[in-house]
């Protein structure tokens, strides 16, 4: 009788929790949606959506804004967008209602959405931590709205946990930029001291994979545009840069000042042609990672070349909740650090023409409360 009891008050208790975080959320709010890809990105009220069972409600205070979303909103990929559609896959926030199956936040915990919003857990993918390659994988800003707006929701299991005390600006684009550049360097299976190149090392990705490298034990060839971005990658860690504006000839400029090539080429630039170059650079047995997806790009390896190298090219999708953990507790040992720039959420269309233009310098972050 005393166990039952005990139980039913830690239900009431538990009930009366999410009841009470539930009573503080508004009924509209403040987002960026458009109504058809390459529409109007409209700054307007919309509904604050209620969690599912297995989903959790975040406050979201912060949000990354990665080139992903311009793809979803000029609807350029293969995959369709839900429509209307809030964008947005770096959100950093408080979580402030849950569903009823979820265990594993409560509220006040600081949680993260990420490109991957949810998957089934049980397919041969989820199982062996490819979650990603899911084929009922959710995508947050994608297939399912995202974090350019106050509150958003995201699958329990899949949300990342953030440690109380964070900077959720700073943390904001560890969620997806972050996470994506920390699996592609696994996925190049390098060892301590070797060498990475990093293509299009002066933008969001870019400049975080040099940190990550850095502080993984790999020695830095930079590759981007123009003097800023060069002290940029320097500042960070970079050893080399390499300049492709300016360069003679970039291949031979490369294996020059790496004595061969670098081991890995990490190849987060949107350019099919800087692509298909880093397959002639890299060092013999070299690992090529693609992770940038230009539409519509191909790679170009000549069959006698990548044979007689023996060069391998692989392509890294964003990472597991493994490496979300790892990839989070870089940046809170203060071993990376996003260079940000914090705008209001209503600027966000603003944003968007900078990233058409390609202007951007680091990674620009919405505060939604703006």
């Amino acid at each position: 009788m005393l166990r039952n009891l005990t139980r039913t008050k830690q239900s009431v208790l538990r009930l009366s929790t999410r009841s009470l975080a539930t009573t503080s959320i508004p009924t509209t709010q403040k987002a960026i949606i458009f109504d058809k890809n390459n529409g109007p990105l409209e700054y307007k009220d919309i509904p604050v959506p209620k969690p599912k069972p297995n989903e959790i409600l975040i406050n979201v205070k912060y949000s990354g804004v990665c080139h992903t979303d311009l793809h979803a909103w000029k609807g350029d990929w293969p995959l369709p967008t839900k429509l209307p559609l809030v964008g947005g896959h770096e959100g950093a926030g408080v979580v402030v209602a849950l569903g009823d199956e979820v265990k594993n936040f409560k509220i006040g915990d600081l949680a993260g959405i990420k490109w991957l919003n949810g998957s089934c857990q049980s397919c041969e993918y989820c199982v062996n931590g490819f979650e990603s390659n899911c084929a009922q994988a959710d995508l947050s800003g994608y297939t399912h709205d995202g974090s350019f707006q106050q509150y958003a929701t995201a699958d329990a299991v899949q949300a990342a946990k953030i440690p109380q005390g964070t900077d959720l600006a700073g943390v904001s684009p560890i969620l997806c930029a972050g996470i994506t550049v920390y699996k592609a360097l696994k996925t190049a299976h390098l060892k301590a001291g070797d060498i990475v190149a990093i293509s299009g090392a002066g933008g969001g990705l870019g400049s975080l994979a040099v940190q990550y490298a850095k502080a993984m034990g790999y020695r830095v060839l930079a590759i981007d545009g123009g003097k800023e971005k060069g002290e940029l990658v320097k500042s960070l860690g970079a050893e080399f840069y390499v300049d492709y504006q300016s360069s003679p000839d970039l291949i031979e400029e490369i294996q020059s000042k790496t004595k061969g090539g670098p081991h890995g080429v990490i190849n987060v630039s949107v350019s099919d042609k800087a692509i298909s170059q880093s397959t002639k650079f890299v060092r013999s047995t070299g690992s090529v990672v693609l992770v940038g997806l230009p539409p519509n790009a191909v790679v170009h390896s000549d069959v006698f070349n990548h044979v007689i190298k023996s060069i391998s090219i692989k392509g890294s999708y964003v990472g597991n909740r493994a490496d979300t953990r790892e990839a989070i507790e870089f940046f809170t040992r203060g071993l990376v650090k996003s260079p940000i720039k914090v705008v209001g959420l209503s600027e966000l269309p603003g944003v968007y023409e900078l990233m058409e233009q390609g202007k951007i310098l680091g990674r620009y972050v919405v505060d939604t409360s703006k």
